[in-house]
């Protein structure tokens, strides 16, 4: 146990302040600091993390220790700190974990020790000395040196979780981070997550590539775009809200297996679903199809969920989700028929009894009301939310699918997949349509919708039919959608909560 686990984590002199005089006092600090010579110094040179001292040493008793004589030299900002006479302790934090400093005046001198009893919780400090076991077991830094090399000007919170902090929480991400474990574990799990799939996606030859976030036409995806204007060729452009067509445009062009991890936007609503920027993983592969991008979509997030959790077997909202099994495989009728056995075939067929049934569930009538549209309407009214074990729903209507191909054996009907994990959407993917005239008709359909006052509808990219024009070879390609991934394998209700800085509205 460390000898100052019950040292306030506001700092006993500035619990009875207000944040202003808190400032206030530790400006004054910083410009007595000032008189005394450089204030924000940028030589110290740390050697040792804290995680990393804990993992090497932590099995070494008090008189081992002392035995060794090892020198380390660390720094960080403080986050407790507890005065004992003439010996005082810290503990400091650094992108590891945290460690104790032990500091007396035989150590640091009278002076230094005097001046740290002055210095305040959340300032950043460089120390070195040697390690030490306390008689508590706690592994610790024996000072010899002691530097202030940040003041702190603002107090870290009392507290600082609950739902009345969870907009500071957005807003100030980076107090969140100083104070909040957890929200640090997340954003690690994020990093571990995306570097996972990277990997699996070079293992398999793909490459990495970065196409345009504005482009001329929005295109990729029926979504509502976000609109700029560029001064300098007096043109409008789009804040991309997908990267497709200009990864398809590599594949024609002989890259033959390309992926790209980055950012959409989209400019609809916001809800613990959507941020109207979000980072998606776009990948094509040539001479591949549907079944192979369902493939490989199983392996990129079982690798993922490894890498952030040890397991493919995890836990959300209390909830076991098991992605080590081949994940189940539905077309959008036998999804609505498996979680709702009341309903028949011959209603499902029926466009009248679908319409109906969509309003009277509270849903909204699709623009295009073909019967693929109004079972697709139906299924995500009536078992989409179901979905909690990962699941592929396959063959989606032509008429909500402009990009996919249509299925050579059923009518009306494309090599379409969306997955679904815990309820929601977390992919989609299909054998791409590589016949120019089809797309361009399929373009001219979209446009149609988009006169007809559906915002979300794709416009006429006739560039991209020019590609295709010098011939897409057969083609399989998938979207899969990062921060809702990070979501399921961190135990995330909301997507603010697994992005480091999420859109919100002006203080």
């Amino acid at each position: 146990m460390s000898e100052q686990h019950n040292a306030p984590v506001g700092g006993a002199r500035e619990e009875q302040l207000d944040e202003n005089q808190i400032m206030v006092n530790r400006r004054d600090k910083l410009t007595a600091i000032r008189t005394q010579g450089i204030a924000f110094p940028n030589d110290f040179k740390r050697d040792a993390f804290a995680g990393d001292l804990h993992e090497q040493y932590e099995q070494f008793d008090k008189d081992v220790l002392a035995e060794k004589a090892i020198p380390v030299k660390v720094a960080g900002r403080i986050m407790l700190k507890r005065h004992m006479g003439k010996a005082s302790f810290a503990t400091i934090q650094d992108l590891t974990g945290r460690i104790q400093l032990y500091i007396n005046n035989q150590g640091v001198g009278e002076q230094a020790h005097d001046a740290f009893k002055h210095w305040d919780l959340g300032d950043i400090v460089g120390a070195e000395g040697e390690l030490m076991k306390t008689n508590h077991g706690e592994l610790t830094v024996r000072v010899s040196t002691l530097r202030l090399l940040t003041k702190s000007l603002r107090p870290l919170p009392d507290k600082f979780h609950g739902l009345a902090d969870q907009e500071q929480k957005y807003r100030q991400r980076y107090v969140d981070l100083i104070t909040n474990e957890q929200t640090r574990d997340t954003f690690v799990k994020r990093s571990r997550i995306i570097q996972a799939v990277r990997n699996v996606m070079v293992s398999e030859r793909y490459l990495e590539v970065e196409t345009p976030m504005m482009h001329p036409i929005p295109g990729g995806a029926t979504a509502k775009p976000f609109v700029t204007h560029h001064n300098a060729l007096d043109m409008d452009l789009f804040l991309r809200v997908a990267p497709e067509l200009y990864l398809k445009r590599l594949v024609v062009g002989g890259l033959e297996r390309v992926f790209e991890i980055n950012r959409n936007f989209r400019n609809e609503g916001m809800s613990t679903r959507h941020n109207p920027e979000f980072t998606m993983m776009e990948f094509y592969e040539a001479y591949g199809d549907y079944q192979r991008m369902m493939d490989m979509t199983e392996q990129v997030i079982r690798a993922a969920a490894i890498a952030a959790t040890g397991s493919a077997v995890v836990s959300y909202n209390g909830r076991e989700v098991d992605l080590s099994q081949p994940f189940a495989r539905m077309t959008i009728v036998e999804a609505i028929k498996h979680f709702n056995p009341r309903y028949v075939d011959e209603q499902l067929a029926d466009d009248v009894w679908l319409k109906s049934e969509i309003k009277k569930l509270g849903g909204t009538l699709p623009v295009a009301q073909g019967l693929g549209s109004l079972q697709l309407a139906l299924f995500e009214e009536c078992a989409e939310a179901q979905l909690w074990q990962p699941t592929f729903i396959v063959d989606y209507p032509v008429e909500v699918s402009p990009l996919a191909r249509a299925s050579d054996t059923k009518p009306g009907l494309t090599e379409r997949f969306e997955l679904f994990v815990v309820g929601r959407e977390l992919a989609n993917g299909y054998s791409e349509l590589n016949d120019p005239e089809d797309q361009a008709a399929r373009f001219k359909e979209q446009v149609a919708q988009l006169d007809a006052g559906d915002d979300e509808a794709m416009h006429y990219d006739a560039d991209y039919i020019r590609a295709m024009e010098y011939g897409l070879p057969p083609t399989g390609g998938c979207g899969i959608g990062m921060d809702r991934l990070v979501m399921l394998l961190t135990d995330a209700q909301t997507i603010r909560d697994v992005i480091l800085f999420p859109q919100m509205r002006l203080e």
